[in-house]
């Protein structure tokens, strides 16, 4: 201060006040959090899901077919597998107890060695079997039809099977294409799956075996007699199929030898005509005309769709 009593320091300005109602914004803060945890537990989820499967896929490597390994399903204990002529190239192996192309009538049954049965003589209209849940149990001769067409059906007794199993076999088959699902009554074991000349019998849904069976067999071009044929079914009821019968076939049902049967003209030696196109063609799944069939985007070929006539013995 000077002598004339002037102050001529500059006035100091005051300190910022924070208002005590003021603070950190800790709505925005924990929002940030939260947005941060959900993204780190959704990345966890998608890590876990990708690796799991990962190794579910490297489980299974060793069932997948292939020119060396054409049916590698030989090698899952318990499995049946009908005798064989094996796969030659790109030609199936040929079982000669389950004769393919052979038509039966919507009338007539066949006497099967097997239950459920995995092959030989059928009906012409096969069930549809792109990833159908039948709520009611099917005739045979439908069903056998589908395995032909490199279809895996699976079958479960609906007095013996727990509920918790029927839920995850739902799980294999809804929506998946050459894939059905059906009770069983009687069926002497709680699950059964059958592919063209195979069959697996397994207590549980969860038996590694089971997806061991649909990776190995489900169209396997090695094994199924029609290669290239499709699942799709218009004329097939499946909300009202053809019921199953437990009895036993009488005296007058067809036999596995095919006697009595009709040789479906379109299917000559168990090839298809859109087969037949095929080879011809030189290129294997890529017909080389179009035979009138419906096109099945699962496999990008085309198979006769046959109307319920089909069934009859001038029918193919």
């Amino acid at each position: 201060m000077m002598a004339s009593g002037k102050n001529t320091g500059r006035p100091r300005g005051r300190a910022p006040v924070v208002s005590k109602r003021q603070g950190l914004p800790w709505v925005t803060i924990g929002a940030v959090v939260v947005v941060l945890v959900l993204a780190g537990s959704i990345f966890a989820v998608v890590l876990t899901k990708n690796n799991e499967n990962k190794a579910q896929a490297d489980a299974l490597a060793a069932w997948v077919p292939s020119a060396s390994t054409p049916d590698p399903s030989v090698n899952i204990p318990g499995i049946y597998v009908g005798a064989a002529v094996p796969a030659a190239g790109d030609t199936p192996a040929t079982y000669p107890e389950y004769k393919a192309a052979l038509h039966i009538t919507s009338d007539q049954r066949v006497a099967y060695n097997r239950f459920p049965p995995v092959g030989g003589p059928h009906d012409g209209i096969w069930a549809n079997c792109n990833g159908v849940v039948y709520q009611t149990a099917v005739r045979n001769e439908n069903m056998v039809h589908t395995l032909e067409h490199g279809a895996v059906w699976i079958t479960y007794n609906p007095d013996t099977i727990a509920t918790g199993d029927l839920e995850v076999l739902k799980g294999l088959v809804d929506g998946q294409s050459y894939m059905s699902l059906s009770p069983y009554p009687g069926l002497d074991s709680p699950i059964a799956l059958q592919a063209w000349a195979h069959q697996l019998k397994v207590n549980s849904a969860t038996d590694e075996r089971v997806q061991q069976f649909i990776t190995a067999l489900r169209q396997n071009r090695w094994v199924y007699p029609e290669t290239g044929a499709t699942c799709q079914q218009p004329s097939f009821d499946t909300t009202n199929p053809p019921a199953f019968d437990p009895s036993t076939p009488g005296a007058d049902a067809i036999q596995m030898d095919g006697q009595g049967a009709t040789a479906a003209t379109s299917e000559v030696n168990g090839a298809s005509v859109t087969e037949s196109a095929e080879s011809s063609a030189g290129v294997p799944g890529v017909p080389a005309t179009d035979t009138g069939g419906t096109t099945d985007p699962a496999v990008g070929s085309t198979d006769a769709v046959p109307t319920p006539a089909a069934s009859s013995p001038a029918a193919g």
